[in-house]
């Protein structure tokens, strides 16, 4: 596997490497010691997969706060997306900054997301299948996230108006609404 850092502390492109052959290709999305050998101690606790019918569907962007704040680990093994990861943790020099990269089961990445960043992806085909691998166990008190296209982000989406997008995603908070000091560890 290759780490590829972004603009973002903490946040990583995942590189497999892939072995081939007439079957087709084996690649790992991750292994404890390789993550730890690059500062990453997240174990996963939970799996999750959502598919996608609509070109231009729009999740995001969703965290937990402590203490179930969870680091993800997002793959694409249908289709292809544009993955984004805004930083909202207190005190981070990229607070309210955002990364974003394309992963498609062509290209085989996947996006590591560390706790306190918010995480939403944007798909670029029909019939797009995202995976995750979740540090924590999904609490909807606890779930939170911040508007797509709020204007202090100005995240540059693929498709400017979504074809699907779920009521409460609409309804989420700018960011400068948001209270920072909630997505510290407990």
């Amino acid at each position: 596997m290759k780490f590829r850092a972004t603009s973002l502390p903490g946040v990583f492109v995942i590189v497999p490497d892939k072995s081939t052959d007439e079957r087709g290709h084996f690649a790992r999305l991750y292994a404890k010691a390789e993550f730890a050998r690059h500062g990453i101690a997240a174990e996963f606790a939970t799996s999750a997969v959502s598919y996608n019918k609509l070109a231009g569907t729009l999740r995001g962007l969703h965290y937990q706060t402590a203490p179930f704040a969870e680091a993800k680990l997002v793959s694409c093994p249908r289709g292809r997306a544009w993955d984004v990861v805004v930083d909202l943790r207190a005190g981070s020099p990229s607070y309210g900054r955002w990364t974003a990269t394309e992963i498609s089961a062509a290209n085989g990445r996947a996006v590591f997301v560390p706790e306190g960043c918010a995480h939403g992806f944007q798909t670029l085909v029909r019939g797009t299948a995202i995976a995750y691998q979740l540090s924590s166990e999904y609490q909807a008190d606890f779930a939170r996230g911040v508007r797509w296209d709020d204007p202090d982000l100005a995240i540059e989406w693929p498709y400017a108006k979504p074809a699907a997008i779920s009521e409460r995603d609409k309804a989420l908070p700018r960011l400068r609404d948001l209270d920072p000091p909630a997505l510290r560890r407990a």
